[in-house]
């Protein structure tokens, strides 16, 4: 092994463990202890802390206050590593958003294609709804669905929905989005000639066929999910007419909460699907005044919930 070579495995080794014997050291690398002995000065000239203890039951730990050693990442590792650096690039409000976009050329610079191929793909189909925090779900699943919206080529899977009834697709994949809760996927389904929005966590026997197709018209696949995750996910669905402009508005209740159905000068329309005892209590909590256009069942909840406030706080 050739001694730049050996030098990255040596710390490598010695940040996967707080101490290392000289005699275990020589043993990995198939080196003597001498040649350990003369490696740990070289990193020591270089600027790696490396700290000695004699004796019997001596040996080589990494010290702290030197420089980062270099990460030997498997193909997964990587991946998921870019990926955490993007949602940080484009958190907004952390504080290192410079420092996220920095480390993520230098990773890029170094990746293998067959790598970078996975990472551009998570990153060029990837869109985010509330906060920058990525739900877990099966890596394979995504990387997959994301090359396939990438090249674009067609995919087919099991599909179980929200009644555990589980149907057979054959899909034409654009974005993928994730929300606080689940990832989505936003596909034209072959089979019903329309725009639909997958959980990935609900995709089984997920297959890429390899054959490609152009998109025609695509939807705003942020927005399609929004409506999804916020009104069209349920039976109950309340038209609001609140007295605040669009741009108020959209600072107050979160894409996946409310979809903006029309705005004028002075009051915009927003419809919110829940059960009619949550939508009263979320509307009893913005900071404007509303009207419920409807269902009765959310003004009949906002009276009940009238009086019972009227009750306790009498004095």
């Amino acid at each position: 092994m050739a001694t730049a070579s050996r030098l990255l495995t040596l710390l490598a080794m010695m940040s996967t463990r707080p101490h290392w014997s000289a005699f275990e050291l020589a043993e990995r690398l198939e080196i003597t202890e001498r040649t350990v002995r003369r490696d740990i000065t070289r990193l020591r000239e270089i600027g790696y802390p490396v700290e000695a203890a004699p004796g019997v039951h001596g040996g080589y730990r990494l010290g702290s206050g030197g420089k980062i050693p270099p990460l030997l990442l498997d193909d997964d590792e990587a991946v998921a590593m870019a990926i955490g650096l993007a949602a940080a690039a484009g958190a907004g409000s952390s504080g290192l958003e410079v420092a996220a976009v920095s480390a993520l050329s230098k990773l890029d610079r170094v990746l293998p294609p067959r790598l970078r191929e996975r990472v551009n793909a998570l990153g060029n189909v990837t869109l985010g709804l509330r906060g920058t925090e990525v739900p877990a779900v099966n890596t394979d699943v995504l990387v997959v669905l994301a090359l396939a919206c990438q090249r674009p080529e067609r995919i087919r899977f099991d599909y179980r929905d929200a009644q555990d009834q589980t149907s057979h697709r054959i899909t034409e994949p654009y974005r993928l989005v994730f929300t606080d809760r689940h990832w989505y996927l936003v596909a034209n389904d072959t089979g019903r000639k329309a725009w639909r929005t997958f959980r990935v966590d609900r995709i089984a026997e997920l297959v890429s066929t390899g054959i490609p197709f152009t998109h025609g018209d695509v939807p705003d696949a942020a927005a399609q999910v929004a409506a999804g995750v916020a009104v069209w996910g349920y039976d109950l669905r309340a038209t609001v007419r609140l007295e605040a402009t669009r741009a108020e508005t959209e600072r107050m209740i979160p894409p996946t909460v409310g979809v903006i159905q029309h705005d004028d000068a002075t009051s915009t329309t927003v419809r919110i699907g829940g059960e009619a005892p949550w939508i009263a209590r979320y509307l009893a909590g913005l900071p404007c005044a509303f009207e419920v256009v409807d269902p009765p069942e959310v003004r009949d909840e906002l009276r009940a919930l009238g009086r019972r406030l009227l009750h306790d706080h009498k004095r």
